[in-house]
């Protein structure tokens, strides 16, 4: 097997895993009737084509920045929904959007970095290799993480090539989208079950530390790459490592804070007091931040296909398979809150803006709600 041939079907078995619709699958735990504890409505929304890649929905500046699977880019305002500009990548995308509020990125299918400035498609550049993580867009600078674990960096108005970094290893990587963040003068990438913080000038490594330990009998069983979203808070960044473990770093010192043993596939929401996140199960599970133990656990959701969480203020919101925005105190797991989108999962994990939420559906719903 060639190590492209290796990305491709673990992105298959994942997807098979996740989606399959087999006789033996569970079947997802019935809603119950709640009395809603706190207000929240859908105070506008809009639409694009489907969204059948992994995105990330960028925030900058009081602004989300979407596509969808068509390529088309469109950045609205969070308070009014009014649409800033639209543009179109110009092919079926991979990968998006990462924007510093001026200059938007995706990745093409055909493995072609974007850029887009106002709408306008300012260059284009040949990966040469397969991306699933939306790019980074900061200090200028474009950075893409490919599925092969490489990172590079590109000038943000003209696509100049300024370095690119490999990480040798591992035959097979996971198809799913993984872990790159700014942080203070650092850029922090996952690579494998590794967060590595590097240099964004030159991709020197600054320092790097395991988060998970892999497990099982094969290459497969034992993927433990981390995945997004990841949280911070402070001088913490907290993560998931897929089908193993979550837990927290110290980003200033390198240092880890807690880790603790738990399957599952999607990223996690944190505040000063919280991290959150549901497992292969979707049973939810909040843990202290300071000390990693077991504040609270939720059976209310199992087989839902819960989305990676979003914290906003004193709830963290979900998405389930049915669109459905779940909302539950951080403090103990109630059901605050419940508000229907258009019927189709989440496309991506809810973002906020102040107290605007969005949630991208899977049909290209767009719906912000404010609670």
């Amino acid at each position: 097997m060639n190590r492209l041939t290796g990305y491709l079907l673990v992105g298959l078995v994942a997807l098979l895993g996740a989606c399959s619709m087999g006789p033996d699958k569970p079947k997802p735990t019935p809603l119950v009737e709640i009395k809603p504890q706190i207000t929240g409505r859908i105070v506008w929304s809009s639409r694009l084509s489907s969204v059948e890649f992994p995105l990330t929905v960028a925030v900058n500046a009081g602004r989300f920045t979407v596509a969808d699977s068509d390529g088309t880019v469109m950045a609205v305002e969070a308070e009014s929904g009014r649409v800033v500009w639209k543009g179109n990548a110009g092919a079926a995308l991979s990968a998006g959007v990462g924007s510093d509020g001026r200059v938007a990125a995706v990745v093409t299918r055909e493995g072609n970095l974007v850029a887009l400035e106002d709408g306008k498609v300012l260059w284009k550049m040949p990966m040469g290799f397969k991306v699933v993580t939306a790019p980074l867009v900061a200090g200028g600078r474009i950075f893409v993480v490919g599925i092969d674990r490489s990172v590079s960096a590109f000038d943000a108005q003209d696509g100049a090539s300024l370095w690119s970094v490999k990480r040798p290893g591992d035959a097979l990587s996971l198809s799913q989208t993984g872990v790159i963040v700014p942080f203070k003068d650092t850029l922090l990438v996952g690579q494998g079950p590794k967060l590595a913080a590097l240099d964004p000038s030159n991709g020197a490594v600054r320092w790097d530390l395991t988060m998970a330990t892999p497990r099982g009998t094969n290459e497969v069983e034992r993927l433990a790459d981390l995945v997004g979203p990841s949280a911070r808070v402070g001088d913490f960044i907290c993560a998931r490592s897929f089908q193993s473990a979550v837990g927290c770093v110290n980003a200033q010192l390198g240092t880890p804070v807690w880790s603790r043993n738990l399957g599952g596939r999607k990223g996690v929401a944190a505040d000063a007091q919280y991290v959150v996140a549901a497992d292969a199960s979707d049973r939810v599970t909040a843990w202290k931040m300071s000390s990693g133990d077991v504040a609270w656990t939720s059976d209310a959701f199992l087989h839902r296909e819960l989305s990676a969480p979003v914290s906003l203020g004193p709830v963290v919101v979900f998405g389930d398979l049915e669109g459905n925005l779940i909302f539950l105190s951080v403090d103990r797991g109630a059901t605050q809150l419940r508000v229907a989108t258009d019927g189709s999962p989440l496309a991506a994990a809810p973002v906020t803006s102040g107290m605007t939420l969005l949630a991208v559906t899977r049909n290209g719903g767009l719906f912000a709600l404010r609670p």
